[in-house]
């Protein structure tokens, strides 16, 4: 990429594309594109060939999506397949037909089985059953990357994909009924730290593993991908039966119980951490293997405590602090 390449962010309001487009920005890219959803309606397939058309972008950052916790894609199932199938139909098909030079998936670490080896290798994906609490939505994701492979096969196109790890940071999702663990535990202990509780209560047993990604860091690492050369990129993602994605992660993990722990001092909750066990844990273990990340010469950068106080700073300026 330069810097007046017509660069469109699909998805620039939400937690990942709105850090994709802080990076852009601040790397000197000028010619950014991103429509609300007010203005263009990603599942309406007419309306997408339409834009596409119109503006003609020569890279693509997809990371428009419907997203969310245990208890969202456990509610909404349906809407998780649905919405994130058509989104993807319909950009992976019109970036083809208006000649996009690259395409970046955002996927997620729940495309591996639910008993994967850990650390995940990207070799392990359709090895094993999903997890169910989240399938709907692991099926999409799989999908995605899926079609990105066979439209590089078929049609020569630079489609890549990365799998992130679970991100946070500024503009995350404070919802308690929509939100991933990380921002819900921010906003439980802070809310329970101004409201003078004793103990602030944290779904599950607190024995899963989890790893974490500040989603700066994730924008660094999607750039950097779609700024590799065309060699490298024909010879490590383009290679099939090579995998057309890489993981996207610290490669570094801890217990919830520990994150939640965590979270408490950089919140300043100083009672008691319940655990619930009677609410579901998910997935027991998801550490993903950067060995093939950093092979291609990127590591992150920011370390959990310090992304946490960054993303707690940003919750005190939201709504949902108010």
């Amino acid at each position: 990429m330069n810097k007046t390449s017509k660069i469109y962010i699909a998805g620039h309001t939400g937690l990942v594309g709105s850090a994709l487009v802080r990076r852009l920005s601040a790397d000197g890219f000028k010619n950014l594109v991103y429509k609300t959803f007010e203005e263009l309606d990603l599942t309406r397939q007419a309306d997408v060939e339409s834009f596409f058309a119109a503006e003609k972008p020569e890279y693509v950052f997809f990371a428009a999506a419907k997203v969310g916790g245990i208890h969202a894609n456990n509610s909404f199932p349906a809407d998780f397949i649905y919405i994130n199938l058509a989104i993807q139909n319909n950009i992976i098909e019109a970036a083809y037909r208006n000649g996009v030079k690259r395409l970046l998936f955002l996927g997620s670490s729940c495309i591996y089985p639910r008993d994967c080896p850990q650390p995940m290798k990207e070799e392990h994906l359709l090895t094993g059953l999903l997890e169910p609490t989240n399938e709907p939505y692991a099926l999409a994701k799989i999908a995605g990357i899926k079609m990105c492979e066979s439209y590089n096969r078929q049609y020569g196109t630079q489609f890549i994909a990365v799998m992130p790890t679970n991100l946070y940071g500024p503009n995350d999702n404070f919802d308690l009924n929509t939100s991933h663990v990380l921002p819900a535990l921010i906003r439980k202990c802070h809310e329970a730290k101004i409201s003078n509780q004793s103990e602030a209560v944290v779904w599950g047993t607190g024995t899963p593993r989890r790893e974490f990604l500040y989603v700066d860091d994730m924008a660094a690492g999607c750039v950097f991908l779609m700024n590799l050369d065309d060699t490298a990129v024909k010879r490590e993602l383009l290679s099939y039966p090579k995998p057309c994605f890489v993981n996207l992660g610290t490669g570094e993990d801890l217990t919830i119980a520990d994150l939640s722990a965590l979270v408490a001092k950089v919140t300043g909750f100083t009672g008691k951490l319940v655990f619930d066990s009677s609410k579901p844990d998910g997935t027991p273990r998801k550490l993903l293997d950067v060995t093939r990340l950093h092979a291609l010469g990127w590591q992150h950068a920011t370390q959990l405590e310090t992304g946490i106080t960054n993303a707690y700073a940003a919750f005190l300026k939201s709504p949902a602090a108010a």
